[in-house]
């Protein structure tokens, strides 16, 4: 990964964070804060996410339930929540109004088992979210809103294929967001069944 952004971004902390996946959250906003603000245009395309465990009360939630990351066709056109079929060749989109986000789940391969069931119930070809410039911690940048959530996810510019996200729930404390990374994955080939 190539960073390339100023040098009034603590570079070391960012590192650390990008490698460990993991790290204090007043460090995470820290580097949210010093990173620039992204268009609607620069999120097109398809990004590989994975998450940054702060002791949120998602964390450990992502990679066991088979999440790939996100799909931004256009700013009208947003699928929030993609995820792996059991083969991994494809990705399949899942509609968040059909998650429940506050219940307690197990964050272990049983998530996924639990995912691989309840896909035909939450599998979706729709868009679930659109893009938007929306003011967050002082700047504007691209944002993805949920349709059927009070969640904003916003993003700021690691490098031109590397994104850090905050999201931005409804009920949460805005000074402890979910902490994630998308990494631009135009090039894969996967099936995409939305």
């Amino acid at each position: 990964m190539n960073i390339d952004i100023e040098k009034k971004v603590n570079k070391e902390l960012l590192n650390e964070l990008l490698s460990n996946k993991k790290g204090d959250v007043s460090d995470v906003i820290r580097i949210y804060d010093q990173l620039e603000p992204v268009s609607l245009d620069f999120m097109k395309g398809r990004w590989k996410g994975y998450e940054i465990e702060t002791g949120h009360s998602l964390d450990g939630m992502l990679v066991p339930s088979g999440w790939y990351g996100k799909v931004f066709v256009s700013p009208e056109e947003v699928h929030p929540l993609v995820f792996f079929a059991k083969n991994k060749t494809q990705l399949y989109a899942v509609n968040p109004k059909n998650l429940p986000m506050d219940i307690a789940v197990p964050k272990n391969k049983v998530l996924g088992i639990l995912m691989s069931l309840a896909r035909p119930f939450v599998q979706t070809k729709k868009s679930g979210a659109r893009l938007r410039m929306i003011e967050y911690r002082g700047k504007a940048t691209a944002t993805m809103a949920y349709d059927a959530k009070p969640i904003n996810d916003h993003f700021v510019k690691i490098d031109e294929n590397t994104v850090l996200g905050l999201m931005d729930k409804k009920g949460d404390s805005p000074n402890f967001p979910y902490a994630f990374v998308l990494e631009r994955d135009d090039q894969t080939n996967f099936n995409l069944n939305f």
